[in-house]
């Protein structure tokens, strides 16, 4: 189902797949804390770079007030892996690989992008609250500055 349409305080999909290390993490484990859980659509890509490394340069804020991030892509986890030790990434990265999550979030469709349609992973972000809900969703982000919104929209300040 790739038109999922999910707003703030609907539940939020439970998913379960394999981390950066090569551990099954399942959003049930997560209950209880604040998620941010974002979709891009290919490691080492400057716009996904540039996301990953926001999210990594803020990430003492987000842990300080108890955040989980995780990335998700289709990519494998051996791709997650080389990305996450080529940028220092101090979070996990989910594999998606059948883009199973994507499409349960509806962040799985046709874009655009240089002038040419495809089908993939849309670049967004759900917050996910302590019981499970959404209580953000950003679908139009710009890697340059997404982790600055996240923070101001969680109301963490920056502490550099």
């Amino acid at each position: 189902m790739s038109d999922a349409v999910l707003a703030p305080g609907d539940p939020a999909p439970a998913f379960e797949a394999e981390t950066t290390s090569g551990e099954r993490l399942s959003l049930a484990d997560l209950r209880g804390r604040q998620v941010v859980l974002y979709f891009y659509p290919r490691d080492n890509t400057p716009g996904c770079t540039k996301e990953a490394c926001g999210l990594r340069d803020s990430y003492a804020d987000f842990a300080a007030a108890g955040v989980v991030i995780l990335g998700v892509s289709t990519d494998s986890v051996r791709s997650h892996q080389k990305f996450t030790e080529k940028f220092a990434l101090p979070f996990a990265l989910l594999a998606d690989t059948d883009g199973a999550i994507a499409r349960a979030y509806g962040a799985w469709g046709e874009k655009k992008f240089m002038g040419r349609t495809t089908i993939g992973v849309k670049r967004s972000t759900f917050v996910i609250d302590p019981e499970g809900k959404i209580s953000h969703i950003f679908a139009k982000v710009k890697p340059e500055v997404h982790a600055q919104q996240l923070l101001d929209a969680l109301g963490i300040a920056r502490s550099t």
